[in-house]
């Protein structure tokens, strides 16, 4: 990508969230086996990880490892798990780099020892850094998100710390995983599926949603620059009507 094209983009999400979907296939295709896939889709992460910090874009939010996923054959799941330890090692130097904070949103206390210790780590290093946060949704379901959020939200009021009148949309935020950022603006999903899979489900209200046919490992920033464009051309109304934001965007 060039400087120049770059400029004709108006508009860019403050929050990005990605399905990464297609490494298996990426690999099967090629008669490789699926962790050479995954192995290929951790470069991918890095291209577009810091592209997307390069043009603006301050939240990333990938889907990494379903809850779902945690029923993959053994050897696959013993594979990805490596992976991980071995990825944010790497990775280090180019989220210091790009000045790229890294989290977590999901139960990483599922995650084995060795990669929890790891992914800390990382978080911990890289805590300061402002230009960019990139969240892995690690071992995350959206279903589990929200039940996690009822039973803290049940506890407060046990406690009688609140009433039930006090319970609104801001506080389930506040007690949803993401805490602390804003909801993705757009949610681009990889591997020609059309669905969300039980990601990010109460944060994508009001998301745009961007489909490529391109699997995880080919995705490239062009690509992007091409969803961005198409994020550029929507009208965002929340509600209201093309007329309405008009007269709102009117000096």
């Amino acid at each position: 990508m060039n400087g120049k094209s770059e400029h004709k983009l108006k508009h860019i999400p403050q929050h990005l969230a990605i399905i990464m979907d297609g490494n298996g296939r990426w690999a099967k295709k090629r008669g490789y086996i699926r962790s050479m896939g995954h192995k290929n889709g951790v470069d991918a992460l890095r291209n577009i990880a810091t592209y997307s910090a390069e043009i603006g874009i301050k939240y990333l939010t990938v889907y990494a490892f379903s809850t779902e996923n945690w029923n993959r054959p053994k050897s696959e799941v013993k594979a990805l798990m490596t992976l991980l330890v071995s990825s944010l090692k790497k990775e280090l130097e180019t989220l210091t780099k790009n000045d790229i904070r890294l989290t977590a949103i999901g139960d990483i206390s599922l995650l084995p020892a060795k990669c929890r210790r790891e992914l800390l780590e990382v978080m911990e290093l890289t805590k300061r850094n402002q230009r960019m946060t990139l969240s892995l949704a690690l071992s995350y379901s959206s279903r589990v998100e929200m039940v996690h959020c009822m039973k803290k939200i049940g506890q407060i009021l046990l406690d009688g710390q609140i009433k039930i009148s006090d319970i609104d949309e801001a506080l389930v935020e506040n007690n949803l995983f993401t805490f602390g950022m804003p909801d993705p603006d757009l949610l681009i999903r990889t591997g020609g599926e059309k669905r969300v899979s039980n990601y990010l489900l109460w944060q994508i209200a009001y998301c745009e949603l961007y489909f490529s046919d391109k699997l995880w490992p080919e995705f490239e920033k062009e690509d992007l620059f091409r969803a961005l464009q198409d994020f550029n051309r929507r009208e965002r109304r929340f509600g209201k009507t093309s007329e309405q934001l008009q007269e709102e965007n009117t000096p």
